[in-house]
């Protein structure tokens, strides 16, 4: 019989705390990284790389994976994880189509949805975590 070592404490890095602020850190570069002016609509690099054909949109895309594969380091259910991958996909369609799509990153912020799913799991899971 082989012994497999006892999971250890959890480190900084995997604690809950420090995976949502990687997430929204992520979600604020990709969704509100500026404030367009004129029409204080905040921009982020998800609808900047949509300009750029082909590239920015899958960019944009595995950007916004990262967050979905957070998510799963914190045990989100399937149900979730597949409304998650579905924001992306979505978003990802809608940003395909050129020139036109990067209007749709203004009103389907895919990242800004997946946060949120993620805040109410750790909020209902990890309350402790929640930040004061």
């Amino acid at each position: 019989m082989i012994d497999t070592p006892a999971p250890g404490p959890l480190s900084s890095r995997d604690h809950p705390a420090a995976i949502r602020g990687r997430v929204e850190r992520l979600e604020k570069l990709l969704e509100n990284l500026i404030v367009v002016p004129g029409i204080n609509q905040p921009v982020g690099l998800d609808a900047i790389l949509s300009l750029i054909p082909g590239v920015g949109t899958v960019s944009a895309t595995a950007l916004g994976s990262y967050i979905i594969w957070e998510a799963r380091n914190l045990g989100l259910s399937k149900w979730q994880m597949a409304r998650m991958s579905l924001n992306t996909g979505f978003d990802m369609l809608l940003g395909a189509i050129p020139i036109v799509g990067v209007v749709p990153d203004f009103f389907f912020r895919s990242n800004s949805r997946n946060l949120r799913i993620i805040k109410r799991h750790l909020d209902k899971h990890h309350p402790v975590d929640q930040p004061r």
